[in-house]
């Protein structure tokens, strides 16, 4: 019997669809990527994903997935091999509360941070900072997250690990430095160095481009 096609929408600069090619190359799973312009969507994106139009989207067959965490648990319990949640369902319910919390909570307050004009950044910056010191606190002395392998929070918290670095240096706000977080510093080299996710960030140079787009100058601050 034939596998099932496997193809992923999304876009290169996205930290949610490159959490998707982290899952897949993880568990060696064949797929054809689609390069999405978010401003002229595709009418196969707004066929596969019509309520909330984004990316990225899965389509497996005839399985249609969308929402990166979603996707990530889907791809989990679709192809055997490599445990990208852990099996013990204590761990699990952790791994998925971090993951949620990076989403919800961390990535807000980095973007915040990074974003704010000069009155409002020392604030934004300190309640980033607190914010990455329970994820540094949860660390502990672990390689990753997951332990020994890669698991759900360390590539939910890709965007902390590779573009974050990019942001920080683009509007000067130091927020991930080495003498503040230096587990959360030697676990992002770990990660971004795995064969499973080096090939799998986009260009530092192509981001940069579009962070001093975004983002233009910026005082430094510093957590």
């Amino acid at each position: 019997m034939a596998e099932e096609e496997v193809k992923l929408y999304g876009t290169w600069r996205s930290p949610y669809s490159r959490r998707v090619e982290i899952a897949l190359k993880l568990k060696g799973v064949q797929h054809k990527y689609y390069e999405e312009d978010l401003t002229n969507k595709s009418p196969a994106l707004l066929k596969y994903n019509p309520v909330h139009k984004k990316i990225p989207v899965l389509v497996h067959g005839e399985k249609v997935i969308a929402e990166s965490h979603v996707i990530l648990e889907y791809i989990d319990e679709t192809w055997k091999g490599y445990n990208i949640l852990p099996k013990d369902p204590c761990e699990k319910a952790k791994a998925r509360f971090w993951a949620r919390f990076i989403d919800e909570k961390c990535i807000p307050a980095l973007k915040k941070a990074c974003a704010s004009i000069a009155e409002e950044r020392e604030k934004a910056v300190e309640e980033a900072c607190e914010l990455l010191q329970l994820l540094e606190d949860e660390l502990k002395h672990k390689k990753y997250f997951g332990g020994d392998c890669i698991g759900l929070v360390d590539i939910v918290a890709n965007f902390i690990s590779h573009w974050l670095k990019v942001v920080q240096e683009v509007v000067g706000v130091e927020l991930l430095t080495i003498k503040k977080f230096p587990r959360l510093c030697e676990w992002s080299e770990h990660f971004v160095c795995h064969h499973a996710v080096k090939d799998c960030l986009p260009p530092k140079e192509k981001l940069l481009a579009v962070f001093h787009s975004h983002y233009g100058s910026a005082t430094t601050s510093k957590c």
